[in-house]
């Protein structure tokens, strides 16, 4: 028998799985090493199979799991938690969707727009997820909860659908979830200029419609201390180079805004692109007092009676964190005075400044 690393090295899942078709603990092991190098979907692959093969090995089964919930991201629970969302989502939905309605559902997760959808009435669902397995959980989560004969969960990135195979007629409906803190983080910009248009129909409903990156000046107060300065007597404030950005919860009792917010980039997805526009300015009015940096958040407009939004302030709660910029030095600023932030932005990350 070949090495592990001769295995993990020259052969796919598949073929690891025959090779080792009566080992199963073994290839759920391999499972883990191929997941510790990085190499997630061929570990899902091999780590379903182990447990095919032996579904009552309690040993294999620890070891799929500890596999499948590493491949997994953590805010995958977080969204779910998140009512506001939800029900922001579940109300676009049940607007839009009318009898004979075909909805594409990009970024499934665990499936819940996809019943969201198929519970408003949908005829078809065709919800595509790029994680094997969160895919593979999803397919069961809606077999468990009767929307099987409606929705189809398709493991595949969107851009990798196509209609006729994955889809039997272009979607009437496309909704997504497919944004982070800072919007752009999972591509949603390229995954829309992809899909609208050549998965969907030219007047099909875009869900969210819209998206905006929103900044205001702002006061964390606890800056100061999180910030590094003498430890033992030795000087650590080149540390603080790594709170460029600092993740803080929307409903942050020491976060204050210091002016109203502006969109820093708004984005029209029902359009399908291109979007262009990679740079911009914005003056911000202070309402006055001391400011330490730039708070930024998302705004999503469902449709046009529904708008989503993690503003910032006590006591709100979000799935979704806003980012503060801390700004060089503190500044105590006087009512109706400006400060003027720059911004630009790749297909997937975007960065600010003050003038």
């Amino acid at each position: 028998m070949s090495s592990s690393a001769e295995l993990l090295k020259h052969l796919s899942a598949p073929e690891i799985a025959e090779r080792l078709a009566t080992e199963p603990a073994r290839m759920a092991q391999l499972a883990k090493l191929l997941l510790s190098g990085g190499e997630m979907q061929r570990a899902v692959d091999l780590a379903n199979r182990a447990r095919e093969l032996a579904p009552d090995d309690p040993e294999v089964e620890r070891i799929v799991k500890l596999v499948l919930s590493r491949s997994v991201p953590e805010w995958h629970r977080a969204i779910l938690a998140d009512e506001v969302r939800n029900a922001a989502y579940d109300a676009a939905l049940r607007r839009a969707v009318r009898a004979g309605s075909r909805v594409l559902d990009i970024g499934a997760g665990s499936g819940l727009l996809a019943m969201m959808a198929a519970r408003a009435g949908a005829t078809t669902v065709v919800s595509c997820e790029m994680n094997r397995a969160m895919a593979g959980v999803a397919a069961e989560i809606v077999e468990h909860n009767g929307y099987a004969d409606r929705i189809s969960i398709v493991g595949k990135h969107s851009r990798q659908l196509a209609v006729g195979a994955d889809l039997a007629e272009p979607a009437d409906i496309l909704v997504s979830e497919i944004v982070t803190n800072d919007l752009l983080g999972e591509d949603v910009l390229g995954c829309m200029e992809d899909a609208v248009g050549r998965l969907t129909r030219p007047d099909a409903t875009i869900i969210p419609s819209h998206g905006a990156v929103r900044i205001a000046l702002a006061y964390y107060g606890k800056l100061a201390k999180r910030q590094l300065a003498s430890v033992q007597g030795f000087d650590l404030s080149p540390m603080n180079v790594f709170d460029g950005r600092i993740d803080l919860a929307a409903g942050n009792e020491t976060l204050e805004l210091r002016s109203e917010p502006a969109d820093l980039f708004a984005f029209d997805f029902g359009s399908g692109g291109p979007f262009d526009n990679h740079r911009a300015s914005v003056a911000l009015t202070s309402s006055g007092g001391a400011v330490n940096g730039i708070v930024q958040w998302i705004w999503l407009r469902m449709d046009a009676d529904g708008v989503y939004e993690n503003r910032p302030s006590p006591g709100a709660s979000s799935c979704w964190g806003v980012m503060f910029q801390p700004l060089p030095a503190p500044l105590e600023m006087r009512p109706g005075e400006t400060l003027t932030v720059q911004g630009a932005r790749d297909r997937t990350a975007l960065w600010m400044w003050v003038a």
